[in-house]
């Protein structure tokens, strides 16, 4: 799973200076995880002989999982993340409305919010009433 499928990578740019200039968003403005990406962005590039690399963080356009790529929302349940399903199956208005979301393992159907709040705010805890596995759901929005 990379920060490109994801979607946090939003643009790469190499200016005349040859300054490389990487611009990401968090999948929600409060991830902690920003300043470890942005490290880890430049440690790659570096390995690759590039060092001359900024890397910024915009909030607006806010991201989306719409940005994620099909193969990153595979890499995902691969992990025992359930990926976000399509806008027209999972996101709704209602902030505690009743989500059919298939667990990773098994794909039963038969689960059920634990929590809004997963590993991260970014994702909801689920477990499997078949399976009985408690799972991650990457959230729509």
């Amino acid at each position: 799973m990379s920060v490109v499928d994801l979607g946090v990578v939003r643009n790469i740019s190499i200016n005349e200076e040859s300054l490389i200039t990487v611009t990401i968003t968090p999948t929600y403005s409060g991830c902690p995880a920003m300043d470890m990406i942005s490290a880890n962005i430049k440690i790659e590039l570096a390995t690759h002989g590039l060092k001359n690399v900024n890397v910024i963080t915009v909030l607006s356009p806010a991201w989306t999982t719409d940005w994620m790529s099909e193969a990153g929302k595979n890499k995902l349940r691969e992990y025992g993340i359930a990926p976000p399903l399509s806008k027209q199956q999972a996101c709704r208005k209602e902030l505690f409305a009743d989500e059919a979301i298939p667990c990773p393992r098994c794909n039963s159907y038969h689960t059920k919010r634990i929590s809004e709040f997963g590993s991260t705010a970014c994702k909801a805890l689920y477990q499997c009433n078949d399976c009985k596995e408690p799972f991650d759901y990457f959230k729509c929005h």
